[in-house]
């Protein structure tokens, strides 16, 4: 039986070896007659020997034709997107934000090709993947770990000798186009609809419950980031290298770059040489090299500063206009919208594009049934870009913005400077009413499930609420009566509404709809306020004085409490039961080290990130201020510190001190 088992895994071994050369190398080392014998040898001593079966062999990875559900995970580290620019220059302005980050040193960077997919989590334990999950909202994605074992080109089994025990990698599930194009010929041939494009047949694919189906598709898939607590190298590339020896597929396009020149002869290369790669691609990514420097640049509530993504040129298409409607959102601003003679577009078909405002339509100089150039920002959002004025009929007449809302009536009012008009009846305009639910009701506001734009509509028609306070009132008899509705449904939405009175005070106030205030905003808001009544009461002058709150900001705030109707929906929120002040045992200090301390930290870190001893010093009873002055008390400084903030240091008599002291300080006290 030793010489059985000793062959099974024999054979397994040589199997994975010559699949990673086919599908990761394009370089097989057998012919495929060569290969197919091999498996089914293994094939028939597995059935002899199912004591010696293993869910991981290769005869495994044609899936199964068994329906099954996916259940859902939460990732170990947010899956957040990147920043998204559609200029040159506005990359170079991200690399001089990375330097002054960094105190003025300029970092390798990593120049990376954006592939048009769907992307993965794989999680691997002792070398053997365990778990594969989508992106999802970014905190939660789906777990497809059946149909991710079919794709060929994702190793099972690593190989080397230096592979952490726990780790999870990042990348992208692809559609080749040589697949894409195979797949839809049989599409057409069945007479079944047409996939727009590779991204959008990936996704599908990944998701269908028929791992079987799955695996007879051909999914690829392209990794780029390694994530861990003890991975084998101290920065980005050549911890992708090792990933490339233990088994993934890591593009050849990956490259170090040291110069803002080099970052842009990768653009202007990449931008015509993408057309030959094989399967689609949407952009370029950059990252800071170094993991040290990552931590210390650390994030935006959305997506990382050490990384950036640049999308190619939007496509451009011909078609003409039907017509302009003005649509209202949630905050009473009315935006004008193109509908469309559909036009293929980057793959899909477009049928209305975003006029923004009416500067926007009076530049464009649009008439009824012109001619307009469509593109797509970033080859999603598209937008009106020009028309073709020697197309326009004789007779057509201009485009104008509505004088009244074309809701409820009200006449359109514009604040001074600004482009946007807006329905100033709040309170009697269904639009508003129904998207200020809606945001109220969202996963990262309030997250009420159960209540999307359809039933928050319903809601609002059947007279059952006017306001987002009105919510907790509701009774699941009541809900129950809507279509779609039966009591047990109804009754998880009251369940959800109920314990939305545990969300934390900064969600709340991001909940709100405060104009300008989203969720970065919120939470400064909340860790300098501490309660809604504090804020209700603040002058101008003492918001601003929080950061990242301008005046504008400041403005919207005192607007928004200077109505006694919003006054109103708050306190009613309050009696509810939600919560209006920060969690005293989340928030409360740590220590009393730094008490009264105003501190300004510059540099860059070995210990923690930026962000992580703000955190600290505002938990040791300090503040952190972002320039120095002679009421800072000392600067919390790491390496390659900027030279102006020496030399006023110096002039001021500022102390300075190092992370090490820093650390010993906040320990001994």
């Amino acid at each position: 039986m030793t010489e059985i088992k000793q062959r099974i895994e024999g054979l397994r071994d040589s199997l994975n070896a010559h699949n990673h050369a086919y599908y990761v190398l394009n370089a097989p080392t057998i012919s495929d007659r060569e290969f197919d014998m091999m498996m089914k040898e293994l094939e028939a001593l597995e059935r002899e020997y199912p004591e010696f079966d293993d869910p991981y062999s290769p005869t495994h990875r044609v899936g199964s034709d068994l329906t099954k559900g996916f259940t859902q995970a939460r990732h170990i580290y947010p899956m957040l997107s990147l920043a998204n620019t559609y200029s040159v220059s506005e990359v170079d302005d991200w690399v001089g934000r990375v330097v002054d980050g960094l105190g003025g040193e300029m970092p390798v960077l990593v120049g990376e090709m954006k592939f048009d997919g769907t992307s993965i989590s794989l999680i691997y334990e002792h070398g053997r993947l365990v778990r594969a999950v989508t992106r999802g909202d970014g905190e939660v994605g789906d777990v497809v770990t059946d149909n991710v074992l079919t794709i060929k080109s994702i190793p099972l089994q690593l190989r080397g000798d230096d592979i952490p025990e726990r780790f999870e990698i990042r990348g992208e599930i692809v559609l080749p186009w040589k697949a894409f194009d195979r797949l839809n010929l049989e599409r057409e041939q069945a007479g079944e609809p047409l996939f727009a494009n590779p991204r959008n047949a990936a996704s599908g694919t990944l998701k269908m419950q028929n791992s079987a189906e799955v695996a007879r598709r051909g999914l690829d898939a392209v990794f780029y980031y390694l994530i861990g607590d003890n991975l084998p190298c101290d920065n980005h590339y050549d911890n992708m290298m090792v990933a490339r020896r233990w088994g993934f597929k890591v593009s050849d396009t990956m490259t170090l770059l040291h110069s803002i020149a080099e970052v842009d002869e990768y653009i202007t290369h990449w931008d015509t040489a993408r057309r030959e790669l094989p399967m689609a691609t949407d952009g370029l990514v950059f990252k800071v090299n170094s993991l040290r420097m990552q931590r210390n640049l650390g994030f935006t509530a959305k997506s990382p500063r050490w990384a950036i993504a640049y999308k190619f040129a939007a496509e451009r298409a011909l078609t003409r206009l039907e017509f302009v409607s003005f649509e209202v959102g949630r905050t009473g601003v009315i935006t004008p919208v193109a509908n469309l003679d559909p036009v293929l577009l980057s793959g899909t078909i477009v049928k209305r594009a975003s006029l923004h405002n009416a500067d926007i339509i009076e530049r464009l100089d649009i008439h009824d049934h012109d001619m307009v150039y469509v593109e797509k920002g970033g080859e999603i959002i598209p937008k009106i870009t020009g028309v073709d004025t020697a197309a326009r009929k004789a007779d057509a007449m201009p485009v104008r913005f509505v004088k009244t809302c074309p809701a409820c009536g009200a006449t359109l009012e514009r604040d001074p400077g600004e482009a946007a008009w807006f329905c100033p009846n709040k309170w009697g305009c269904r639009p508003q009413q129904i998207g200020r639910i809606e945001h109220y009701v969202g996963r990262r506001m309030m997250n009420i499930d159960g209540i999307g734009d359809e039933t928050a509509r319903l809601l609002v028609e059947n007279r059952m609420i006017a306001d987002v306070a009105d919510l907790y009132n509701l009774r699941a008899e009541q809900i129950a009566r809507l279509p779609g509705f039966a009591i047990k449904s109804a009754e998880r939405v009251v369940d959800g509404i109920r314990a939305s009175t545990e969300v934390p005070f900064e969600r709340v106030i991001y909940a709100l709809s405060i104009p300008y205030v989203g969720e970065t905003v919120s939470k400064k808001i909340a860790r300098a306020v501490k309660n809604m009544d504090t804020l209700r009461a603040m002058t101008a002058e003492q918001l601003e004085a929080i950061e990242d709150v301008g005046p504008r900001i400041a403005e919207a705030i005192i607007n928004f409490f200077s109505a006694e109707k919003n006054r109103e929906i708050v306190d009613r929120l309050a009696s509810a039961g939600v919560k209006m002040a920060v969690d005293v045992s989340v928030d409360s200090p740590i220590g009393d080290a730094l008490a009264g301390k105003s501190i300004v930290i510059s540099g860059t870190f070995n210990h923690h990130s930026r962000d992580e001893y703000k955190a600290m010093i505002e938990a040791h009873g300090g503040k952190n201020v972002g320039a120095i002055s002679k009421k800072t008390d000392f600067i919390l400084a790491g390496a390659n510190m900027g030279p102006s903030k020496l030399e006023k240091a110096g002039k001021l008599g500022i102390p300075i001190i190092d992370e090490d002291t820093f650390l010993a300080m906040l320990d001994n006290h």
